[in-house]
C-alpha cells in the first residue's frame, strides 16, 4: 500500500461482499506504506454488487477508523483479472455506503374534482426490498417517499418494520399532480415538459434510538417519465448512495492499495452437454502415451501449470480417478529425468496435481497433525533467532538453541507419528510415485524415500509450517518474531525429511549448519524412513481416533436457546464455539467451561437454515437425536466454514439423516413442509455426506466448465500445437523454435485428442453462444433479477421504447 495521510498508522484492511465484511488482514503496526501479503479464497455464496477493501486505522484506545475503500462492481471484477493493480482509495462515509434493492410500483390516474376539474394522482406503491445493510448490529429500517419537483417537498413515511433487513411494507401514498385538462378530452395525456420536471424520491432509513439520529441505508430517485403513455410502472431498484453524500476529502491524500484479484464466474449447463469433454478428460489415464491425453495437454497450453490443476484435481476427485491419472503423469515424467537428485524438482504438472490433491485431501489430516504445536508457538512467543547478527541484547543464543530445539523435536514427532491419519489417496499416490522411482533408477536405494519426501515435506509439511495462514492453520501472518521461529523450524524439518547426504552442507548459513548438528543421529533418519514407508503403502492403513482432542475452529457467534417454544429475541445469545475432533461445545465466554456438549457421534446433519425462519441471516443448524441448534455465523464465508468443517467431522456417523427441515419448527409446526409434528422426518434430502478420505464436496459439471473456458482461452494454442504435431510427423530434424515448448512424444495419437477436444470446445462455445443471445433477449431490466441501476436507467427508457414501438 502507498503512503496516506500524516503520521504513523496502525492499519488492516478488510475484503468485503457490499458491506459484509468476509475477512480480515493482520495488523502492521507504524507504518505509511504496510505491506499485508495475505491471500483471501472463497467461494461466493450469494449474489453482490461490489467486491470491496477498507482500510482501518487502529488508535492507541483499539478504535477503529476507515481511512478509505477501494469498491470494484461485479461486472468490472473481468477487468482486473489475474493483474497487480493499483487503486486510488476513496472516501467513507455513511451516505455513501448502501446496498440492496425495492420494489416500486407507480401508477397515475385521471381524477374529476367536485368542480369538475380533471386533475391526477400518482398512487406510489412501496412493496419490499431485499438486502438491507445491517447498521450496528440492527436493521429496523422504513421508507421515507416525497414527490419533487418545482415548489413540490411532499414527504410520507412507511411503518417501521422492526429486525428485518427484507423488509415487506406494502403500503400506498398518493400524490397530486394537478394539471388542468379538458373535460372532454378522453385520452389520457400529460405534457412531456411537466412530466420531466417531475419525480420521485424513495429513502430507506434506519430507526435508530441514539442520540444522533435515522441512519441513511440506501435511496432511489425516479422520474416520472418512465410511466409513459401507460401511466404505469413496476420495477425494482437498486438503491444508491445519497447524493453529494461524501466526504470533502482530496482522493490523492488517501493513498492507494495494490491487489491482485482473481474472479471466475461460470454458467455450468446441465451434466449431458458436458458429456463429450468430460469422457475425453476421463480417459485420460489409458491414453498412450499420456502426453496425448486431452488432460496433459490443458496442461500445456495453460500459462500457468496450477491454472490447470485445480479443475482437473477436482474433477478426477470426484470421478474416483485421480490416482490412475497422476500415477500415469508421475510415471511418464519420472521416465524423462535424467538424475535421480532432480525428481520432481520442477513446476511441472504433476507437481501440480500432487499438490492440489494433498491440499485438498489432507486439509483435515494437516490440522489435527499441526495445529495444536503452531497454535502453542504462536501463543508462547518464546525466542529462537539462532543468528548472533539478529539477537537481542536480553536474549541468550543457548537459550533460543535449545527453544528452537524443543519445538523442531515436538513437531518432527508429530509428523513422524502420524502416518496412520494420512489419508488413503495420497497414499495411494505415494505408493504409484515410490514404484516408478524405485523401478527408472534401480541403483539409488534412497531414490524410493526421496520422491515422496519430496511432497509430503517440501510441499506439504514444510510450507504449512511456513505459512500457517495459508493452510488454514491460522487466521492471519504470524507476528514478525513467530513469523521468523516457524522459518527455522520450516529450514529444519524440511532437511530433515529431504534425507540428503551431507544435511549440514544444504545450509548456507553457518548458524543454521551449526544447529543441524543436533539432529544429525541415525534415530532421525530412521524415523523418517518408517513415515515414508507407512504413508506410501497404498492404503492399506485405516485412519484411527486420536486419544488427545485436537481443536479444530473456535469463535463466537450467536446461538437460539435449544428446547424453548416461545421466539424473542431474548432466546438469542452469543457464545463462545469450539469444535475438536471429539466433540462440538458453546461457552459463555472464551476460557470458560463448556455451557453445553455435543458428541461429534450426535451430529446427524449439518444444514443451512432459511432465511425467514428467524428473518436473520447466515444462519445453519446442527441436527441431534433429539433437537436442533440453530446458529447464526457472523458472515456468510463463515458460515459456508463452519458448515463444511463440522460435515466433515461427522461425515462417517452411521446414523447421518438422509433428509432435513430446511425451515425451523415454530408455533407448532414445521416453516417449510407445515407438518405439526417436531419429531416428522424431514421434507428435503440432504446436501449429502462426503467422501471418507476427500474432505471435499465438488460439483463435476462445475469443473468441467472451468476446463472448457480455460480451453477456450487457449484456443490459439490448441491450434498451434496441431501444427507442431504436422512439423513433427514431417520433419525428423532439430525442432523449430516455437514448438519447442509443448511435449509431443507421439504427433499423430496428440493430433488426433487436439481435433477431438476443439471439436467438444466448438459445441460447448456454440451453446454459450446461444444461452447469451437468449438470456438477452429474456432479460427484463427493472425485475427482480435485474434491477435498475445507475447505469441501467437509460437501457430501460431504450426498453420501454422498444416495448411501445413494436406493440400492436
Amino acid at each position: 500500500m502507498e503512503e496516506f495521510l500524516i503520521g504513523m498508522r496502525d492499519c488492516y484492511c478488510t475484503v468485503n461482499l457490499d458491506q459484509e465484511e468476509v475477512f480480515r488482514t493482520k495488523i502492521v503496526e507504524k507504518s505509511l506504506c504496510p505491506f499485508y501479503g495475505e491471500d483471501f479464497y472463497c467461494e461466493i455464496p450469494r449474489s453482490f454488487r461490489h467486491l470491496s477493501f477498507y482500510i482501518f486505522d487502529r488508535d492507541v484506545f483499539r478504535r477503529d477508523s476507515s481511512i478509505g475503500k477501494v469498491a470494484v462492481k461485479k461486472e468490472d471484477l473481468q477487468k482486473y483479472h489475474g493483474k497487480d493493480t493499483w487503486f486510488q482509495l476513496q472516501p467513507v462515509s455513511a451516505d455513501s455506503e448502501v446496498q440492496g434493492k425495492v420494489h416500486l410500483e407507480l401508477r397515475l390516474s385521471e381524477v374529476i374534482t367536485d368542480s369538475g376539474v380533471i386533475s391526477h394522482k400518482l398512487a406510489t406503491r412501496v412493496l419490499e426490498c431485499q438486502g438491507l445493510p445491517i447498521v450496528n448490529g440492527q436493521c429496523d429500517p422504513y421508507a421515507a417517499v416525497s414527490l419533487l419537483g418545482p415548489s413540490r417537498s411532499e414527504a410520507k413515511k412507511t411503518k417501521v418494520k422492526r429486525k428485518t433487513n427484507n423488509p415487506q411494507f406494502e403500503e400506498v401514498f398518493y400524490f397530486e399532480v394537478t394539471r388542468p385538462l379538458s373535460y372532454t378530452k378522453r385520452q389520457f395525456d400529460v405534457e412531456e415538459e411537466d412530466v420531466d420536471k417531475l419525480a420521485l424520491r424513495v429513502d430507506l432509513w434506519n430507526a435508530s434510538n441514539l442520540k444522533f439520529g435515522d441512519e441513511f441505508l440506501g435511496g432511489v430517485r425516479v422520474p416520472l417519465r418512465v410511466l409513459g403513455q401507460a401511466g404505469v410502472h413496476d420495477a425494482w431498484y437498486f438503491l444508491q448512495p445519497r447524493e453529494n453524500g461524501g466526504k470533502s476529502v482530496k482522493v490523492d491524500e488517501l493513498g492507494s492499495l495494490r491487489l491482485n484479484i482473481v474472479y471466475t464466474e461460470d454458467h455450468v449447463f446441465p451434466s449431458e452437454h458436458y458429456t463429450p469433454l468430460r469422457d475425453l478428460l476421463l480417459h485420460s489415464a489409458n491414453v498412450e502415451p499420456v502426453s496425448a491425453s486431452t488432460a496433459h495437454t490443458l496442461g500445456e497450453v495453460c500459462r500457468e501449470k496450477q491454472e490447470a490443476a485445480i479443475p482437473l484435481v477436482r474433477l478426477f476427485l470426484h470421478y474416483g480417478k485421480i490416482v490412475p491419472f497422476i500415477s500415469a503423469i508421475a510415471h511418464a515424467e519420472i521416465n524423462r529425468t535424467q538424475d535421480p537428485n532432480t525428481i520432481f524438482r520442477g513446476n511441472s504438472l504433476t507437481s501440480k496435481c500432487i499438490d492440489e490433491t494433498m491440499k485438498l485431501a489432507g486439509m483435515h489430516y494437516l490440522q489435527v497433525t499441526l495445529k495444536p504445536i503452531i497454535d502453542e508457538i504462536c501463543t508462547e512467543h518464546k525466542p529462537c533467532e539462532i543468528d548472533p547478527v539478529k539477537l537481542k541484547e536480553s536474549e541468550n543464543l543457548e537459550t533460543n538453541r535449545e527453544n528452537l530445539r524443543h519445538y523442531v523435536d515436538r513437531i518432527f514427532n508429530v509428523i513422524t507419528t502420524s502416518g496412520v491419519r494420512c489419508p488413503t489417496v495420497m497414499c495411494d499416490i505415494f505408493f504409484s510415485l515410490r514404484e516408478s522411482a524405485a523401478t527408472r533408477f534401480q541403483v539409488d536405494q534412497d531414490v524410493r524415500y526421496t520422491a515422496v519426501s519430496s511432497f509430503i515435506f517440501l510441499r506439504f509439511f514444510a510450507p504449512a509450517i511456513l505459512s500457517p495462514n495459508l493452510f488454514h492453520l491460522r487466521p492471519h501472518h504470524p507476528d514478525p518474531a513467530t513469523s521468523r521461529t516457524l522459518t527455522l523450524i520450516s529450514k529444519t524439518i524440511q532437511t530433515l525429511g529431504s534425507l540428503a547426504k551431507s544435511k549440514s552442507a544444504n545450509f548456507k548459513e553457518s548458524y543454521m549448519a551449526a544447529f543441524y548438528d543436533y539432529f544429525n543421529e541415525q534415530k532421525y533418519a530412521d524415523a523418517v524412513k518408517n513415515f515414508l514407508d507407512l504413508i506410501s503403502t497404498s492404503g492399506k492403513w485405516d485412519q484411527k481416533s486420536i486419544e488427545t482432542p485436537i481443536m479444530l475452529k473456535e469463535g463466537f457467534m450467536i446461538k437460539r436457546a435449544q428446547g424453548r417454544n416461545r421466539f424473542g429475541m431474548k432466546n438469542f445469545k452469543k457464545r463462545w464455539f469450539r469444535l475438536t475432533n471429539h466433540e462440538f461445545t458453546y461457552h459463555r465466554t472464551k476460557g470458560e467451561g463448556a455451557l453445553c456438549s455435543i458428541p461429534i457421534e450426535n451430529i446427524l446433519a449439518v444444514e443451512r437454515l432459511e432465511e425467514e425462519s428467524f428473518k436473520m441471516k447466515n444462519m445453519f443448524q446442527v441436527i441431534q437425536p433429539e433437537r436442533a441448534l440453530y446458529i447464526q455465523a457472523n458472515n456468510c464465508v463463515e458460515a459456508r466454514d463452519w458448515i463444511d468443517i463440522l460435515t466433515k467431522v461427522s461425515q462417517c456417523n452411521r446414523k447421518r439423516l438422509s433428509t432435513y427441515h430446511p425451515s425451523a419448527y415454530l408455533n407448532g409446526h414445521w416453516l417449510c413442509c407445515k407438518l405439526s409434528a417436531d419429531t416428522a422426518p424431514g421434507c428435503t434430502p440432504c446436501t449429502g455426506g462426503l467422501p471418507a478420505n476427500i474432505q471435499l464436496d465438488v460439483d463435476g459439471d462445475r469443473e468441467t466448465e472451468r476446463i472448457y473456458s480455460l480451453f477456450s482461452t487457449y484456443m490459439t494454442k490448441l491450434i498451434k500445437m496441431q501444427e507442431a504435431c504436422g512439423s513433427k510427423s514431417v520433419y525428423d530434424g532439430p525442432e523449430q523454435e516455437e514448438y519447442s515448448t509443448f511435449v509431443i512424444d507421439d504427433p499423430q495419437e496428440t493430433y488426433k485428442t487436439l481435433k477431438q477436444i476443439i471439436s467438444a470446445v466448438q459445441t460447448l462455445e456454440q451453446q454459450h453462444t446461444k444461452y447469451k443471445r437468449d438470456k438477452f433477449k429474456k432479460t427484463k431490466i427493472g425485475s427482480q433479477e435485474h434491477p435498475i441501476g445507475d447505469k441501467s436507467f437509460q437501457c430501460y427508457i431504450r426498453q420501454q421504447s422498444e416495448s411501445s414501438t413494436y406493440s400492436i
